[in-house]
């Protein structure tokens, strides 16, 4: 079942990647203090995903945080050297945390999942944006079926916050 609004955040292991390599961190850890911006993509370095949705988060960080966000985040359901060497790629720098969801357990515990296996990409996380309050649930723009990025667009919210 999808979270709604409201709802706590789940608690599950989540990779980043640090100067020593890969580090585990827990989701409720890294996106359950304070205001969070966290957005999910089918996977790292696809074409909706590094020409539309992650580039305008990192084009518009600095007006997120002037909003009083606190912590920018991305998942996906890539390992963490993925997900580090497409933010590289893509310039996200320190203001966006580059989460790696591996095993799609995030993706299933927020009620996410998404059945890309006849794009030979198997399973992975539907395209969204949450704002979070200190774990909670504020805002959950989950976008439908189809390609584009509208619902959970950086545009978007920002007009939420």
């Amino acid at each position: 079942m999808t979270l709604s609004v409201g709802d706590r955040i789940p608690n599950v292991k989540l990779m980043t990647m640090t100067g020593e390599g890969p580090k585990p961190v827990e989701s409720g850890d890294v996106l359950g203090k304070g205001t969070v911006v966290l957005f999910a993509v089918p996977g790292a370095f696809t074409p909706t995903c590094s020409d539309h949705h992650l580039p305008g988060y990192v084009l518009r960080a600095d007006d997120l945080l002037a909003k009083g966000v606190d912590t920018i985040a991305c998942v996906a359901v890539n390992d963490a050297f993925v997900m580090d060497a497409w933010g590289k790629a893509r310039g996200t720098g320190d203001k966006i945390v580059m989460l790696g969801d591996g095993n799609g357990e995030f993706a299933a515990a927020m009620g996410t999942e998404l059945d890309a296996s006849g794009f030979g990409l198997g399973t992975r996380s539907k395209r969204y944006a949450a704002i979070l309050e200190d774990g909670v649930v504020r805002e959950f723009l989950v976008e439908g079926d189809g390609v584009g990025v509208s619902v959970s667009s950086v545009d978007t919210v920002l007009e939420k916050l």
